[in-house]
């Protein structure tokens, strides 16, 4: 069913934006390529948390190069961006999966904070990725529902970057698929910390 879904959909999406290419460059186009986007990415996440990423196999990964992703993306968004790294710098998880986890907690953190910390610590028995950022932060009355599915919250701050309201439910299912865990708490830099630990 999911890929008659999307088939279905992604035909429908190509055609439209095929006709808004036709149509040329014009200001008043710009909201419906917004739209066909958004619909894109939506109809993406749905589809990304419909299946899951289990199908992946368990391979290295670096935890500087995801660093070194992370601080590059930051820096598209012209945000401060510090990362850090302790313990031995590869890791085996499903990369990834692994990297889209760490990347959504980073990309959220972009879009509500200025300055973004990122740390990693890899030790003999865990892995314990550390997000913390100056944002608005996330009630703590709200912590936990934020990791429901299509829950969206009402205040200024909403870990979906895509619209979906799937972003942290996406992350922490990636993260239990590892045997570890996502968490929010406060961060000592004034916002959120999101916190990802696996077994190592």
């Amino acid at each position: 069913m999911l890929t008659g879904v999307s088939h279905d959909l992604r035909t429908i999406l190509t055609r439209f934006k095929l006709q808004l290419a036709l149509a040329g460059d014009s200001a008043d186009l710009d909201n419906l390529n917004q739209d066909v986007e958004d619909m894109q990415s939506m109809l993406e996440g749905y589809l990304a948390f419909a299946r899951g990423e289990a199908e992946e196999d368990v391979g290295q990964l670096k935890l500087s190069d995801l660093m070194n992703r992370l601080t590059l993306e930051g820096e598209l968004h012209e945000k401060t961006v510090t990362t850090s790294v302790e313990g031995d710098d590869n890791i085996r998880v499903r990369p990834n999966a692994f990297t889209r986890l760490v990347a959504n907690l980073a990309s959220n953190a972009y879009r509500y904070a200025n300055t973004v910390h990122i740390d990693a610590k890899h030790s003999s028995k865990w892995l314990t990725i550390t997000v913390d950022d100056d944002g608005p932060g996330i009630p703590e009355r709200s912590r936990d529902d934020v990791f429901k599915p299509f829950f969206r919250l009402d205040e200024a701050r909403n870990l979906d970057s895509s619209g979906t309201g799937l972003g942290l439910a996406i992350a922490l299912d990636i993260a239990r698929s590892h045997g570890g865990n996502v968490t929010l708490s406060d961060s000592p830099m004034g916002g959120l910390r999101a916190m990802v630990r696996v077994p190592a």
